[in-house]
């Protein structure tokens, strides 16, 4: 293989390569993503998912979707559902589908294995006392007092832990490893312990649980999984993922680590977002401010401005915090190209074609995305009296000020051009609507007057208007690395104005047949996504992103 050739490929490609160039496992490549289903999927587990996925699609081989299901404490069948869900949305289809818990009996009988060979025994010490005993990693641990136990009296204890003789906390399984080691994943980890919790799969069945340590691995073997392809925290596992291998002479899978996805203003602690949910700081799991798939699919990101976003950010083997502006950046480019274009007013004001005619409709020719011919066209209607931006009107405006301004031009949006004659104001002298008169023959694509009209404001008919609520969303947190501050808790950084609701937006007539999930760019304001709980006479719209990057600009001020 060429050096030119080496260079143009990640390090986990490298090592892919290589082993294929070698005839390792005679060529064949098998992957895996492996999520424990206590929580959904957030952006961390997407890049898991595209760095496991991809490569073995690279290389014409397969990957398996393994539930490690060793703590029936956590887990639950809904979050089986949604990790399946999430996965197939981003684009990608498992060989196999399978679980942690499909191996107990093989798991138990490596630990019975392990025991006859006199390097496994059972341990009546607490919880606390092994962590004393494991000690720090400058000083060598103490052994424990169990350690020396007869291959047949540790026999007879894990038997007594299966059959349920002992409480939970009683007795543990331990690997005997190296007590000195400077790794404390090595100093006797713990492999099996006593839990009576009803697991999802296996029901009662069982009372004893491996821990991760032991069986991560051994599924990877028995999967015969060649590249084990993990996160950089699990880099210090792989000694003893390693030691298991071999010990208990079984396929070699190959651990590989990879950097994190580090993403600013986000958490991708599964045990912090549970918290952000239980303590009602979002609305639940797919709330679209939180980073989970589900989240981001609501608020109307798209599976290939992920999967996008995952490849831009590469494979690395040191990390570091990915900008939030890149996958803002990546969604942008999707929806620029498939979000068809539509009129929405977020905060209304009225405004009077003083001189078209009373009950008069036109129905105008509007383009659905100028970026694809191929999704057509729709009808708009347009008639006398309109709701437009009341941002876009000031009475006393710059010369800059190209919107709408008494006896100023203004194009409407697929429509004519109009002459602003003045605003009418309550009481109070707050201006309730905006009169203008249009010239008949400016029609867009039609105008041939040489009116010259600096700005063009979008707008939507009131007669036909549709009223919804719209969520704008802002960052979850206004500390980039909310979760990394040792002295504060992350929720101290929790952003209380994350969401802000305009009840009274109004959108054109062809959203009432949109379908939840939809996302449109709404002219001028952004893309917004129709939200999943919409439902006839009550549109919803997520914010999914503005049309450019205000963020960044805010930061630099």
């Amino acid at each position: 293989m060429s050096e030119s050739k080496k260079e143009s490929l990640n390090f986990i490609e490298q090592i892919v390569a290589e082993d294929i160039e070698n005839g390792k496992h005679e060529g064949r490549i098998h992957t895996r993503f492996p999520p424990e289903p206590n929580g959904y999927l957030h952006i961390g587990h997407a890049k898991a998912i595209c760095i496991n996925f991809e490569t073995a699609k690279k290389y014409g081989g397969k990957t398996n979707l393994r539930f490690d299901d060793t703590n029936p404490t956590t887990e639950d069948t809904s979050y089986v559902d949604s990790i399946k869900r999430d996965i197939k949305w981003l684009g990608y289809e498992w060989e196999n589908e399978l679980y942690a818990s499909d191996y107990f009996d093989n798991l138990y009988a490596f630990a019975v294995k392990l025991i006859e060979k006199g390097i496994a025994y059972v341990d009546d010490s607490s919880a606390e006392e092994i962590a004393e005993m494991k000690g720090v990693p400058t000083k060598p641990g103490v052994e424990s007092p169990y350690r020396e136990r007869s291959v047949e009296e540790n026999l007879r204890l894990f038997q007594g832990m299966r059959d349920g003789e002992f409480v939970d906390g009683a007795k543990v399984l331990r690997a005997k490893v190296d007590m000195t080691s400077p790794n404390m994943h090595m100093r006797d980890p713990v492999i099996y312990r006593i839990k009576r919790d009803h697991h999802h799969r296996t029901a009662d069945k069982w009372i004893i649980y491996p821990m991760y340590d032991f069986a991560h691995g051994q599924s990877d073997s028995i999967e015969e999984i060649t590249h084990s392809l993990c996160s950089l925290e699990f880099r210090h596992h792989r000694p003893l993922y390693d030691w298991f291998i071999e010990n208990l002479e079984i396929f070699p899978s190959r651990q590989i680590e990879f950097a994190r996805m580090n993403v600013e203003y986000m958490i991708t602690s599964k045990r912090k977002l549970l918290k952000l949910v239980e303590q009602n700081y979002v609305s639940g799991w797919d709330d679209p401010r939180m980073p989970t798939l589900s989240g981001m699919r609501r608020r109307g990101y798209p599976a290939d401005a992920i999967r996008i976003f995952c490849d831009k950010v590469g494979v690395a083997k040191r990390e570091n915090l990915i900008e939030f502006s890149l996958l803002e950046s990546c969604v942008r480019t999707s929806l620029n190209a498939s979000a068809a274009r539509v009129m929405g007013v977020l905060d209304p004001v009225k405004l009077v074609i003083t001189n078209y005619e009373e009950g008069a409709v036109e129905h105008l020719d509007a383009i659905n995305n100028p970026e694809d011919e191929s999704m057509g066209s729709r009808q708009i209607p347009f008639s006398r009296e309109l709701y437009i931006e009341r941002e876009d009107f000031m009475e006393d405006a710059p010369k800059k000020f190209f919107r709408m301004a008494p006896g100023r031009c203004v194009r409407l949006k697929n429509a004519y051009i109009v002459e602003c004659q003045k605003a009418i104001k309550d009481e109070a002298g707050n201006i309730t609507e905006i009169h203008c008169t249009y010239f008949d023959n400016t029609k867009s694509g039609q105008d041939e007057s040489g009116i010259k009209a600096k700005g063009t404001l979008h707008w939507v008919s009131i007669e036909h208007a549709v009223k919804a609520k719209v969520n704008q969303y802002d960052r979850l947190f206004n500390d980039p690395q909310p979760a990394s501050h040792e002295d504060k808790d992350f929720l101290e950084f929790f952003n209380k104005e994350s969401v802000s609701e305009i009840e009274n937006a109004y959108v054109e007539p062809s959203l009432l047949d949109a379908t939840p999930g939809t996302v449109f760019q709404f002219m001028r304001k952004g893309y917004f996504a129709l939200d999943t709980t919409s439902a006839e006479g009550n549109l919803i719209f997520n914010r999914t992103c503005t049309l450019k990057d205000s963020w960044s600009k805010s930061k630099k001020k």
